[in-house]
């Protein structure tokens, strides 16, 4: 995982070189200190030598200064790096994001996604920044002291080191246990952020049934989770890193011990005493760093794991690759069609249906009938699990799905609009539509005139999922949308369902205007909107049983027929077909 993390930095090589660069020069001056140390000590004092305190003293300031200078520059490069590191592989999750099958955001919740672009990115990219760097430093600077040492005493220098084997072995055995604790408390972060996300989309759902405090214990039951996955991790390195201090500094009283022993009998210097006193800092400054690299190590591979497990996702089939026919005549064919969201309920079964171009097929039947399914296997959101769908006499699964989808119009009976304005909203259906053309879609979807009044016009932000409109208006904003694109294939689930009746009968003209010299595809409940389909389809648990004109159906006396007399009879009322 951690070679996959660095070869990101080949994205920048010149500004990693340069990192790399920075920090030999800046851990290489660790050494002026204990030198000048060794030099007050074993020559200037020991000689009685005045004359060189002020020069010795400015080559050691300088160096502390120009190690500090070179401390900070790296850190500013190494921040820019990472904001760049991040903000492309952001981009890399993101465009990946776009290219997964709608079945894979079916099983996995927004919240969690959103974690992982958010939070699990910039922590990965950490790894790189702040972890390898400062290891790298580290390792350098540990490497740098010791040959120091060796270099006045090798043999001092064997009783420093006589802690290292302990203090390995503890750190060793943690970093193998705590990857483990922090992918569990990741985890939990996660659930925190599904459920808050949850329930900010539900809030009105909350107020209405008045579940306040059931919601506030579920959040605060998953919080105090987060915690507790947290605390088991806090709870090692309580004792673990208390444990390596004790075992490092321990060696301190050794290493002076020893030196005092060998001062005394003139086998070294007092100044190598102190120099190893100081140097000691230095050498045991990387295992203090220990800690907080190990933490950045072990949170930045959970959370590289769950990123690459998102990139290392297969993209949906045939997104760009597949057939791009000059013409669309909008002859669909489906042939045995089958398809079910799990083995033990199938959604569709064994349908045969067929399309002529220009025609409006309405699909009729109570709520779970498999109506919204057949819309989703036209816009091949899911594939059929046996049989197969023809658009032109070509199976659809022969064409790219982005040519495909580009060919048709889909309005939904949840229109969705992104928190931007009601131009950008628009725009996504013609992204080079003028004003003048948006404002003539708004007027077929009788949409204008509320737009109009608006303050802001055709500026005014839709806030979040388009909450500052009300269900019909949103409809009509999304008819307008579809009209603006002018599809030759149009498929509309329950597209008036939220309008009032004088609102349906001006929307439906326009409906029935954008119908014309196109194949559409139509889940309506109410009879207004079905009578004029050239084929009504009656599915009932996922299968055709009835398909025919209104006048054929309803002589027929079947399934058709009692939810159009129950449409009758609760006309006065205004409720839709059953």
């Amino acid at each position: 995982m951690i070679p996959r993390i660095l070869r990101h930095t080949l994205r920048f090589p010149g500004r990693s070189l340069l990192s790399l660069v920075m920090a030999v020069i800046c851990t290489s001056l660790v050494l002026v200190l204990p030198g000048i140390t060794m030099r007050f000590i074993d020559v200037i004092i020991a000689q009685n030598r005045p004359d060189l305190i002020l020069p010795t003293a400015g080559i050691g300031v300088a160096a502390i200064l120009a190690r500090q200078l070179l401390f900070s520059l790296r850190t500013f490069f190494n921040n820019i790096l990472e904001l760049k590191l991040t903000h492309l592989i952001r981009l890399e999750l993101y465009s990946k994001l776009q290219r997964l099958p709608v079945k894979w955001f079916d099983v996995n919740s927004s919240g969690e996604i959103m974690s992982r672009v958010a939070d699990d990115v910039p922590t990965m990219d950490r790894v790189i920044v702040e972890g390898i760097d400062q290891a790298f430093a580290a390792i350098l600077q540990f490497l740098i002291v010791i040959g120091y040492m060796v270099w006045f005493s090798w043999r001092l220098t064997l009783v420093v080191l006589l802690p290292l084997p302990f203090i390995a072995a503890i750190t060793w055995w943690w970093s193998r246990h705590s990857e483990k604790k922090w992918r569990a408390s990741s985890e939990a972060s996660s659930a925190l952020n599904a459920l808050l996300h949850d329930h900010l989309s539900g809030i009105r759902q909350i107020k209405a049934y008045t579940v306040e405090p059931e919601a506030l214990h579920d959040f605060g039951q998953a919080s105090l989770q987060v915690g507790e996955k947290h605390l088991t991790v806090m709870r090692g390195q309580a004792v673990v890193w208390p444990a390596v201090s004790f075992i490092a500094e321990s060696g301190i009283i050794l290493m002076v011990a020893f030196g005092a022993w060998w001062a005394l009998h003139g086998q070294i210097s007092p100044g190598v005493v102190i120099s190893f006193l100081v140097a000691w800092g230095f050498l045991f400054d990387p295992i203090s760093r220990i800690n907080p690299l190990s933490q950045t190590f072990s949170k930045g591979v959970v959370a590289a794991k769950r990123v690459f497990a998102i990139l290392d996702m297969p993209d949906e089939s045939h997104l760009t690759e597949g057939l791009r026919p000059s013409t669309i005549q909008g002859e669909i064919r489906f042939e045995d069609v089958s398809f079910h969201y799990s083995e033990d309920s199938p959604a569709v079964s064994h349908l045969n249906l067929t399309a002529r171009p220009g025609q409006t097929i309405a699909l009729v039947g109570a709520t779970g009938a498999g109506k919204s399914t057949v819309l989703n296997l036209l816009t091949r959101f899911y594939e059929p699990t046996s049989g197969r769908i023809l658009l032109d006499g070509v199976p659809l699964e022969d064409l790219s799905k982005e040519w495909l989808r580009d060919q048709m119009g889909y309005v939904t009976q949840d229109n969705f609009l992104f928190n931007a304005s009601l131009r950008e909203n628009l725009k996504l259906a013609k992204s080079d539509a003028t004003d003048e053309q948006i404002w003539s879609a708004l007027q077929s979807a009788n949409a204008a005139d509320f737009v109009r009044a608006l303050p802001e016009g055709l500026d005014t932000v839709a806030g979040e999922r388009g909450i500052r409109f009300s269900g019909g208006e949103k409809q009509r904003l999304s008819i307008a949308r579809a009209l603006l694109k002018n599809p030759p294939l149009l498929l509309l689930d329950e597209a008036t369902s939220a309008l009032d009746n004088q609102t349906e009968r001006m929307v439906q003209q326009a409906l029935e205007n954008l119908r014309s010299d196109r194949t559409c595809f139509v889940i309506a409940h109410r009879l207004s909107t079905v009578q004029k389909a050239h084929l009504i389809c009656v599915l009932d648990q996922g299968k055709l049983v009835e398909q025919g004109t209104h006048q054929q159906l309803f002589a027929q006396g079947g399934v058709y027929r009692k939810l159009s007399e129950a449409t009758l009879t609760t006309s006065t009322t205004k409720e839709p077909i059953p």
